[in-house]
């Protein structure tokens, strides 16, 4: 039975009749959180306030910060941090693992097997029309072998709880996750600023990502590579909404952060630009889009990628992580067949299910989406960071219509799900704690030595009262978890 709180932080707090992830009535801790809620009910509302101030005091002046595009008061922000944590037991996370486990396995084979033999397509598993009208779709990669058959090494999956209690895959991210480096710093300053919170609970630690993102990395270079391999970050510039991250990362596996213009190619390999002359480059970490990478073979009028790079990785002469070409299955409708997937190439269910998901291109799906816009949540096939989605509940009339016009237009490139009753977590906000909704992004490393997930991850919590967003671009915030 759970023990009653009795701290002034916590006396008032309720979960509304959401699934909380730290209580489950006002004063009931869930099973699990007890040692964590009696160290928080023991502080007046007023210290945790203060603690709080000092976090954000530090965030800022460490520079920690994201870029949004188009906002009026200028791009770059502080990523904003919330002081209580999110508490995922051992028990939990184990069976999270083996499922994200298992989803890589299957995405990493389906994306080898949609550029090769197309054995899933034959077979009747995913229809080949939802693979070659994917946007992400290359076929410039079709017939292309990335070392190791790996396809995708860097991997956030994005998981929700709903109001019953489970946890589901809510979308796969394959071609350039962000949020490491806001996961890393979270952890160093809950130590710094709040280390009490730590004693017996046995938080598993985070810190070795940087290292383990390396080892991935240095273990994929070409088969001639001989001494250490020679890894550089690859980033869009400084205006990329993640540059606080790609130079945050490439300082702490203490590699060379790079632009497009610093590298080139010559005799089918990649060099770096140095005082000292060429330096030949073995592994790119790159954290530009396929579309920008290489003018030569994507986007001609691309400034910010490296020509000829495309011809190297098909040479064997450099390794490009992720993959060019993964993002086909970053696609929101290819997610829908994601448990097909998994049954296919392993031959069980998957351990962490799907949201259930419409299919607008469907005509039954798509007449039913059209008829429930005010009760579904529907998103565009290849947007990211809170754009390009409705969600009906708080949509207008006229956002309901407007979105009607764009699936009757491209019914392909939209899906729809149920609304969600997000999970909440306590959050400070102003001088009492509320319940805001949050979701979790794991991250997941694929290599020669098999597939590890970092413990926990990044929790994004939606900082508007009553939103289900929890991007960064639409108001959203992180906590350490």
């Amino acid at each position: 039975m759970a023990t009653a709180m009795k701290g002034a932080a916590f006396q008032s707090y309720d979960p509304e009749g959401f699934y909380d992830e730290l209580v489950e009535a006002p004063g009931a801790p869930r099973r699990g959180m007890e040692s964590l809620l009696a160290r928080f009910s023991q502080l007046e509302i007023k210290e945790l306030a203060l603690r709080q101030k000092e976090a954000e005091r530090a965030f800022f002046n460490a520079g920690i910060t994201f870029n949004v595009y188009g906002a009026n008061e200028g791009t770059e922000k502080i990523f904003p941090f919330d002081i209580i944590p999110r508490i995922i037991t051992a028990s939990e996370w184990a069976n999270l693992e083996r499922g994200l486990k298992q989803r890589i396995f299957a995405l990493n084979l389906f994306i080898n097997d949609v550029y090769h033999d197309r054995r899933i397509i034959r077979d009747g598993v995913v229809p080949e029309y939802v693979v070659e009208s994917a946007s992400s779709f290359r076929e410039e990669c079709i017939g292309l072998t990335p070392p190791h058959k790996i396809w995708c090494h860097i991997t956030g999956t994005d998981l929700v709880r709903a109001g019953d209690g489970r946890i589901y895959v809510l979308e796969d991210n394959l071609r350039v996750p962000s949020g490491a480096s806001y996961m890393l710093e979270n952890r160093d300053l809950m130590k710094r600023t709040f280390p009490q919170v730590f004693d017996g609970l046995r938080v598993r630690p985070v810190v070795e990502y940087p290292s383990l993102l390396l080892g991935t990395l240095e273990a994929i270079a070409p088969a001639d590579v001989t001494g250490k391999p020679v890894v550089v970050l690859l980033t869009p510039g400084m205006y990329n909404s993640a540059y606080f991250e790609h130079a945050f990362l490439a300082q702490q596996m203490g590699v060379e952060l790079v632009e497009g213009q610093d590298l080139f190619v010559d005799g089918g390999f990649v060099y770096m630009r140095t005082t000292r002359g060429p330096k030949r480059v073995d592994v790119i970490y790159r954290r530009i889009d396929d579309d920008f990478l290489d003018p030569e073979i994507f986007r001609k009028d691309s400034l910010l990628g490296v020509p000829g790079i495309v011809n190297a990785y098909r040479a064997g002469n450099v390794t490009l992580a992720n993959a060019p070409g993964n993002g086909v299955a970053d696609d929101k409708v290819i997610y829908s067949y994601v448990p097909d997937m998994i049954r296919y190439y392993e031959g069980g269910d998957p351990i962490i299910p799907n949201v259930p998901t419409y299919l607008c291109w469907r005509d039954a799906d798509r007449q039913h989406v059209l008829q429930n816009l005010d009760k579904l949540v529907v998103k565009a096939a290849n947007e990211a960071g809170g754009y390009g989605m409705l969600v009906g509940p708080h949509s207008t009339k006229a956002q309901q219509d407007d979105f009607a016009k764009r699936i009757t237009a491209n019914p392909r490139n939209y899906i729809a799900q149920p609304t969600l009753a997000l999970s909440r977590v306590p959050t400070l906000i102003g001088d009492k704690l509320e319940g805001r909704h949050v979701d979790l992004r794991p991250y997941v490393l694929c290599g020669r030595k098999g597939i590890k997930v970092l413990p926990g991850g990044l929790t994004r919590v939606a900082l508007r009262k009553g939103s289900l967003v929890v991007n960064s671009s639409q108001g959203g915030g992180s906590k350490d978890t």
